[in-house]
């Protein structure tokens, strides 16, 4: 009656699973460069001379802005500064005869000294004027808008004769991409991220290529999880000189595998759900269970990656029953059963 009393349980033992694909995430196609481009200087549109899709080279000239309030401000910056180089020689001039009088004695070394420090205060308002003039020359000059560096020209937002306002209070009048070369977006989940590094290898498709697929390697991770998705940010470089891919586009990143080492695999009806965690029933030598918690990895469906608690060697209840506990005896199947990893 006591054999009786004894369950009858099958088992079997973790077994290394095949290597995956690895993991496919979404990503976010960036150019290797991109740019807003904004005026400098208030006025008007005068021209426009580069459309959506023009290729431009650094230094290019864009469009060109008519500026008739900067022009005033620096006709009369200049005037200010011929002013102040005459005030300037003139107080040098009194100076110095200022000075031969004190030397007879005709003026007193007071009114000298006045002199002399309206020499120095025309000479500093001379440099006012001149930094004054230079800075109303440097706005002027952006007038011409050109671009920053080579590129493609991928939206402009302005027409001849549009009001024209400076800094980034304005609107954008052209955006400047660079795509030869793309920078890459993707988000690791939390438990991949120690299997990336810099100089690993992926590949990115996208459905605007079907069919055809794209060498990738990462360049840099944040090196950080981020506390609202629990992912970690990584880059990635895609050469794209034969401009086969496009900017802002929807692609998916594959990411190799970092971690040759086989993993073990047991099928996932061989869990148990306790408040304890995630735990297997291991059948010892002597017939008796002991119950251990174990540390899950990716879910497979029918199969779930094992990283700890196990080992090859292990007997493992499958299908075990809930009110399984450590230390009860049970018996065996007379043949066991042997996990395929899928």
């Amino acid at each position: 009656m006591n054999q009786l009393a004894i369950p009858t349980v099958a088992v079997i033992s973790p077994t290394p699973g095949k290597p995956g694909n690895g993991l496919i995430l979404p990503a976010e196609i960036r150019p290797w460069k991109e740019a807003a481009i904004y005026a400098r200087a208030n006025g008007y549109l005068k021209s426009w001379v580069a459309d959506i899709g023009g290729h431009v080279q650094a230094g290019q000239l864009l469009a060109e802005i008519e500026t008739p309030d900067l022009d005033q401000q620096l006709a009369q910056a200049q005037a200010q500064l011929v002013l102040a180089q005459a005030n300037l020689h003139l107080a040098e001039t009194t100076d110095a005869r200022w000075k031969d009088l004190l030397k007879t004695g005709s003026v007193s070394a007071q009114d000298a000294a006045d002199k002399a420090a309206a020499r120095e205060t025309a000479a500093a308002s001379v440099d006012a004027d001149r930094a004054n003039m230079r800075r109303l020359q440097e706005l002027a000059a952006f007038q011409r808008v050109v671009a920053p560096f080579a590129g493609t020209i991928t939206a402009r937002a302005l027409d001849v004769g549009d009001l024209i306002v400076a800094g980034s209070g304005g609107r954008e009048l052209f955006h400047l991409a660079q795509a030869d070369q793309l920078r890459v977006y993707v988000r690791v989940p939390e438990s991949a991220a120690l299997g990336i590094a810099a100089g690993q290898t992926a590949t990115l498709t996208s459905p605007a290529s079907p069919g055809r697929s794209f060498p990738a390697r990462i360049i840099t991770t944040s090196e950080a999880i981020s506390t609202v998705s629990r992912t970690l940010l990584t880059e990635l470089e895609v050469d794209n000189a034969q401009h086969q891919i496009l900017p802002y586009s929807y692609g998916e990143i594959t990411l190799k595998e970092n971690n040759t080492k086989p993993f073990l695999a047991l099928p996932s009806n061989a869990l148990l759900f306790r408040a304890q965690g995630l735990q297997v029933g291991v059948v010892g030598a002597d017939g008796v269970v002991e119950l251990r918690s174990v540390q899950v990895g990716r879910d497979f469906g029918q199969t779930i990656e094992i990283l700890g608690g196990v080992t090859p060697a292990d007997r493992v209840i499958a299908n075990p029953a809930d009110s399984l506990q450590s230390g009860a005896k049970v018996r065996l199947q007379a043949v066991p059963q042997t996990l395929v990893a899928k």
